[in-house]
């Protein structure tokens, strides 16, 4: 009956939603490429690539989009470091998460689109990759996949499970409808002890609920590629934003609007004093390139784009802000910075927050706005530990960073207590891998 009822809802929510979701898709670009893909329509060369498989044993990942994806190319090397020949398949609803898949994936992997959790199109998308066991990356729960892996006896895993307190408000209050979907998942694996009662009180089954630690927070699995290090170090020399006395940097990760904007202003406060810093800014959705390069030009910032550099080392002498308008590259830039700010803390449009792992263990001090609830148990342990700093504004950020700049030994300090108290998170992706494995 719940099922019966999500179908007859869900095409008609989807419609609704379609003008938004189809802009999103424009903006993002390429979106033509393979959109059959999301009604379990495939080409020939997909086809042949799924044909090409082995027939058994195949294993399917879906990650949404890029920060899924990471955690989902962790997974996939550690489970062919057990098993060299495990057919994988990635599935992804974003260009974004889809490119950085394809890039990245293992030999031999076939990256597609997801499909809509729509009736009609999911029994479609189930026949041409045939999983024996299908893998979601920290959300993504749909009642339709479900029931078809039911139906063809293919366990699934909620791996690395996400839970916000928006999303648990939610289900929560819709736990008649959604706790019977998180029966019929195989295993959910979770990053901290405190979650296993949260997804029981959701209605998911006690035993089926593990905590193995953060794949996400697994620093040991795929540390810093030292050679993209070295490499961006060398182009920031190209450009002359670096020289053998390097300037100070501040980055923002990850950042969403508004944040950009404040950055910039906290750049302009601490300038008097540190006339050669330097600002990175990596937003989230790198298709707000052109506004925020108008933005920024507008506060009177000289500006240079990562995505050019490559091409043309003389695009402008010591820029004060440079750009970083490419997907999947953050974490190997966080070694070159001396502070780091999260995104998506101190926006006034969302808030949730970023990952503040992935600097703390480049050793880099690290900031964060208010508005860490995606990550308030590891938030809340890093503070603890005196490991992060959280500040609540604007004002306070300044002071935090002019404070790290002047006072670097303890910055390093800080980054250090952080790295520690990331350690239980050690080895997390080799357990998920050894339950999929099983």
């Amino acid at each position: 009956m719940r099922r019966l009822l999500y179908n007859l809802l869900f095409p008609l929510a989807l419609l609704a939603l379609l003008p938004g979701y189809l802009l999103r898709m424009v903006r993002r670009g390429n979106f033509r490429a393979h959109f059959g893909e999301r009604f379990g329509r495939y080409d020939a060369e997909a086809r042949a690539r799924l044909a090409a498989l082995p027939q058994t044993g195949r294993l399917w990942i879906h990650a949404v989009s890029v920060g899924e994806m990471l955690v989902a190319l962790k997974l996939a090397a550690a489970l062919r470091a057990r098993a060299p020949a495990v057919p994988l398949i990635f599935s992804t609803t974003t260009v974004t998460g889809r490119a950085l898949a394809e890039e990245r994936a293992p030999a031999g992997a076939v990256v597609l689109y997801a499909p809509l959790d729509v009736f009609w199109v999911v029994p479609r998308a189930f026949a041409a990759i045939r999983p024996a066991r299908l893998a979601l990356v920290e959300a993504e729960v749909w009642p339709n996949w479900l029931h078809q892996a039911g139906r063809r006896g293919v366990p699934v895993h909620l791996v690395n499970a996400r839970l916000s307190p928006r999303s648990e408000r939610r289900f929560q209050s819709f736990r008649w409808f959604a706790a019977p979907f998180f029966r019929q998942l195989a295993e959910i694996t979770v990053p901290e002890p405190a979650d296993i009662a949260r997804w029981e009180n959701l209605g998911a089954e006690q035993a089926h609920v593990v905590c193995l630690g953060s794949i996400k927070f697994d620093e040991t699995a795929t540390p810093m590629d030292a050679t993209h290090t070295a490499r961006f170090r060398e182009l920031l020399s190209a450009t002359g934003v670096q020289t053998t006395l390097p300037r100070p940097v501040l980055l923002g990760g990850s950042t969403h609007p508004g944040e950009e904007a404040l950055l910039a202003r906290v750049w302009q406060s601490l300038r008097p004093e540190f006339p050669d810093l330097l600002l990175l800014i990596a937003p989230r959705h790198v298709e707000r390139t052109n506004a925020l390069l108008d933005e920024l030009h507008a506060l009177g910032l000289r500006v240079a784009r990562r995505s050019l550099l490559d091409r043309d080392f003389t695009l402008l002498e010591k820029p004060d802000v440079l750009l970083l308008d490419t997907t999947g590259e953050l974490r190997d830039w966080y070694p070159l910075a001396h502070v780091v700010f999260i995104g998506k803390s101190l926006a006034s449009s969302v808030t949730g927050g970023q990952n503040p792992a992935e600097p703390l263990a480049a050793g880099i001090p690290t900031i964060c706005g208010p508005h860490m609830e995606n990550f308030a148990d590891l938030v809340a342990k890093l503070r603890a530990a005196d490991g992060l700093v959280q500040i609540t504004d604007e004002a306070g950020l300044t002071e935090a960073v002019r404070g790290f700049l002047r006072r670097p030994e303890e910055g390093n300090a800080l980054a250090k207590r952080g790295a520690a108290a990331l350690a239980q998170h050690r080895g997390a992706t080799e357990r998920n891998a050894a339950r999929l494995s099983g």
